[in-house]
Formats: structure tokens, sequence, C-alpha cells
């Protein structure tokens, strides 16, 4: 069988058990697909990347004409290289020419960019069934990927990073991995000579791309200021932050508070109290957290709290819905703090 799991992929990409054949990048993260693909090309490229002979075909151009790929896949290498054709936006539609490469693809390897397709789907089906076939998911970066990608390429370039670089850009970024590797190179250019790099550099060179906008949504919630949240939840949703990281964010947010006005409530004054947490937020935003400490009692903080809970278990269930499920919730907790 060709089907790999999503953690086999990274693996693979570093030693091909196959070098001709069909191979596909799947999934709903585009960024991850590209990568993938260009990745695998560059692997199979072998030792002499310049004699390969690489094609790339457009999906709309193989659906006009499906003949053109098999014509691609069986024109020889004009330097003897590797025969690689690409196809982006690849569906079901070339199903057929490709039944007719399945078995021998004639040397070369046929690289298929999609998106994110069910088991019985036609194109991964014969794809995962071809003995030189490779179905290769491409899923969102997890909190352990995305933290490790982020290392690593900081690692690579030789960069030293403050500890809380790393959990500064975890929170910044969505889980686009081609947006992800544009952040990640910005940010080694503009370390490359000092070869190191500071959470507030990150704040600088990135948070427009989510830091600042995830601090505005649980600010503006705990705030109890509507419009804020309506156009900080604008951005971040259409930025392609993930709503459930959004609510686990919240949930920290709002146990960082319950945690704070416990210690108030022993008479100590707001101010005095986030000075000496540790990590200490940020300077910006410390007249907001105290007057958030001024308005919520340690009772409402604990159904805000379950509030978020409850939105976070059914986002889990229904995460078609995550996006209204997390608008809700945060709506009707700014409510809550502006009625206090």
């Amino acid at each position: 069988m060709g089907s790999l799991k999503a953690h086999e992929v990274a693996r693979f990409l570093v030693r091909p058990d196959i070098t001709e054949g069909i191979f596909l990048a799947y999934g709903p993260d585009s960024g991850l697909v590209r990568e993938t693909a260009q990745r695998l090309i560059k692997q199979l490229s072998g030792d002499d990347p310049e004699s390969a002979s690489v094609v790339t075909l457009d999906g709309s151009e193989v659906d006009a004409d499906p003949s053109i790929l098999a014509v691609e896949a069986r024109t020889m290498s004009l330097f003897g290289g590797k025969r690689i054709v690409r196809v982006r936006g690849a569906s079901k539609s070339i199903v057929m020419t490709l039944t007719e490469l399945r078995d021998d693809a004639g040397g070369a390897a046929i690289v298929l960019e999609a998106g994110n397709l069910t088991p019985k789907d036609a194109l991964r089906a014969l794809v995962e069934a071809a003995k030189l076939g490779r179905a290769l998911p491409c899923y969102p970066d997890s909190d352990e990927t995305l933290q490790l990608l982020i290392r690593e390429s900081f690692n690579q370039q030789g960069i030293r990073v403050d500890a809380d670089v790393v959990t500064t850009l975890r929170e910044i970024l969505g889980n686009d991995r081609e947006i992800t590797r544009r952040e990640l190179e910005k940010l080694s250019l503009y370390a490359a000579k000092s070869k190191v790099l500071t959470r507030e550099d990150v704040l600088l060179l990135c948070a427009d791309n989510g830091m600042l906008v995830i601090d505005a949504i649980l600010d503006a919630t705990g705030g109890g200021h509507a419009e804020r949240l309506e156009l900080a939840l604008n951005r971040a949703l259409s930025s392609g932050v993930d709503p459930q990281r959004l609510l686990a964010m919240a949930t920290m947010h709002f146990a960082s508070l319950r945690r704070w006005r416990t210690e108030v409530d022993t008479g100590k004054s707001p101010r005095m109290v986030l000075d000496s947490s540790r990590p200490k937020p940020h300077f910006s935003r410390a007249s907001g957290l105290e007057q958030q400490l001024r308005l919520w009692s340690d009772s409402a903080l604990a159904t805000a709290s379950e509030r978020i809970l409850q939105a976070t278990g059914e986002s889990r269930r229904r995460p078609a819905l995550a996006d209204p499920i997390l608008r809700r919730a945060l709506l009707a907790i700014c409510i809550m703090a502006a009625s206090h």
C-alpha cells in the first residue's frame, strides 16, 4: 500500500523508498502541500539536480488535455537526468490517464498536488493502491511540529534565540506552512549578522500576523470592548489563525486572570500583582490587564472559564462550526465584562 501517515511524511522526504511512479501530496494546508512537493522533487532530482528535467503543469491544463500528462511523463530527458512531472491542482479528472501510468511510469516521477481528499476520492484511492504510488497527507502543524520547525530553522542558520522566542512565534503563527516558512526566512535574514533573535525582534517583525491580534482579542474580551473584539477576530480568522488555538489562548488568559485576582483579593494592587508575575506580561498590555482585574470577580472569572471550556469541547465535536462557536463564546464573555 502506498498510503503514509502524516507523521511519516517527513522521514519519507529524506529517504523515499521509491524514486519513480506517482506521488500525491494532498491536504488542507496548501502551503505544506507545495513545500512537500518541492522537497520531494529536490530529493528525486538526485546528486545532479541541474540534469533533472522538471516539467510543471497546471491542473486545468491537464483537465483540458489529459494526454499531455502521459506525453510529458514518457518524454526522455534531454540531458539524460531524472524526468519529473509536477501537476498543481490535480483532481480526479486525471485518474484515467494515471491508470495507464500506474504500473509503468517509464522511470519518471509524477508529483501531484491536491487539496483535502477523502479516503474514497478516486485520485487518492488510485495512488494508494499503486505499487509505485505514495500518498503523502499534509495536515496543519501541531504545536510540537511547529516548534520543532522553528528551532531547526534557526539552528541551521546558527542563530541563537531567547528562551521565549519559540513560544512567542507559536502564538503568532497560524497553521499555514507557507506563511510560517516566509516568516522564519524573514527573521533569519534579519538576524543574519547579529546571530541573535529576541522576543522584541519577533514582535516588531511579525506581530501583524497574529500575536498582537491575539492579544487584542483576549484584552477586548476581558475588557468588554465588543467592537474591538469583532475587528480583531475578523483579522485573526482571515489570516488563518486556528479557532481552537484562540480558545486555548483564551483559556490560559482567563486562568491567569483568576490566579492574579486571587492575589488582588488578599489586598495587593493589580499593578503589584502583574509586576511580580512570572513570566511578566508585556508592558504594552499592563494597563489593559489592570482594568480587567478590576472588572472581574473570582466567581465571574470561573463562569467565563467554564464558558470557554464548553466552547472548546463543542468546537472539537463540530470542527466545521469552530468559527461561530468561538465568536459566540467570546462575545458572551465580552458582554459579561461590559456589564460589570
